[in-house]
């Protein structure tokens, strides 16, 4: 093992160690900690083994990374972007949907996404998972709602959790009888592609449900020979896999690489599901693209590829009002009545249930 390789050899949770490592420049230390003591750092040897020093603008860099602009805050970004908080009946379930909820199950993951929407819930100092508990009222929530169809398990990355207790948990929701399908969040399987063994995989399937994954990944230099051999342990095993991708600037947002990350997910048996408009997440302004540049890949994209290779382009409402497609279709301009203030650019946006929302919300 060389010297670089000894220092990608555990996942780097500290500037220093991203310094040390090469993957930051030593000026930027002191603005490095200020940022890490707000959100956790966490690169795996895996994701850090992909970054070139040597590119300022590394794409797999700006992910994980920790930058001093995320200290710069904008208005109308929130600590709950998403609204989980207003459709969270009992600790670890979101019900936003009517026949599905999600089950926060932790708060830790293998890699801190710089964009992450819950980036003010994760990582170290909150609470690393729900107490038994606070497990139990979740369980009993869902046994108590017959219109749950699918749970979405989700945190943190729920495949941090041991293959003993996923299989507990898989094995308590599928004995629920209205629960049918339990789908999971992960980047799991791109950020520490060894952890997706034998044992893990026998623990996701189960008796009375199916079991679909959604893997994140935003690169296609994500998808390695690791992560794609990970995939297929999974995909052999019978579990059908999704992806979930979001857009971001300086990292997918032109039409080659979004292409090629498209077209990666399908040779690995992964079908592209979301490509989400960056959540206003506090500090992720420098990441986030405009949504007619979103529009416009997605434009591009559907000329370029295959329809497998098409996902949903979709924006999550600010205030939990849930996702809707983004296309031309779906979005019109606002009213100037509308606006907060003269030229300032607005949309309304219809959500799920008709009801129309004004994007960005007043402040």
């Amino acid at each position: 093992m060389n010297r670089i390789d000894r220092r990608l050899a555990a996942t780097l949770r500290q500037p220093r160690e991203l310094v040390d490592a090469g993957l930051a420049p030593a000026n930027a230390l002191p603005e490095l900690e200020r940022v890490a003591a707000r959100y956790a750092v966490a690169v795996t040897p895996e994701l850090a083994a992909l970054i070139d020093p040597a590119d300022p603008d590394d794409p797999i860099a700006r992910q994980f990374i920790p930058d001093a602009a995320e200290l710069v805050e904008q208005p109308g970004e929130n600590a709950d972007p998403i609204g989980d908080d207003a459709h969270s009946p009992v600790a670890g379930i979101v019900h936003r949907y009517p026949d599905r909820v999600l089950f926060k199950l932790v708060h830790v993951c293998a890699v801190y996404c710089r964009f992450c929407f819950r980036r003010e819930m994760v990582g170290p100092g909150k609470a690393s998972a729900l107490s038994g508990d606070a497990y139990r009222a979740a369980l009993d929530y869902i046994r108590d709602h017959r219109e749950i169809w699918e749970v979405i398990l989700t945190g943190g990355d729920p495949l941090m959790l041991s293959p003993r207790r996923l299989s507990e948990i898989m094995a308590d929701l599928a004995g629920i009888d209205h629960v049918k399908v339990i789908r999971i969040h992960t980047r799991v399987p791109v950020a520490d592609p060894a952890r997706i063994d034998a044992d893990l995989v026998a623990a996701l399937r189960v008796d009375g449900a199916t079991t679909w994954i959604a893997i994140h990944a935003n690169h296609p230099r994500e998808l390695t020979a690791s992560a794609r051999a990970a995939c297929a342990r999974l995909a052999d095993a019978g579990i059908p896999l999704v992806s979930q991708s979001v857009l971001l600037r300086g990292v997918n947002d032109d039409a080659k690489t979004l292409e090629a990350l498209m077209r990666a997910f399908v040779e690995c048996r992964i079908k592209p599901y979301y490509l989400h408009h960056g959540d206003l997440a506090p500090g992720t302004a420098h990441l986030r693209t405009t949504i007619e540049a979103g529009q416009e890949l997605m434009r591009t994209l559907r000329g370029r590829v295959s329809g497998l290779c098409q996902p949903d382009y979709v924006l999550d409402i600010p205030g939990g009002h849930g996702k809707a497609p983004i296309g031309p279709s779906y979005l019109s301009q606002a009213s100037s009545h509308e606006r907060e203030e003269a030229g300032e650019r607005r949309y309304r946006v219809v959500d799920y249930c008709g009801d129309v929302h004004i994007y960005p919300p007043e402040t």
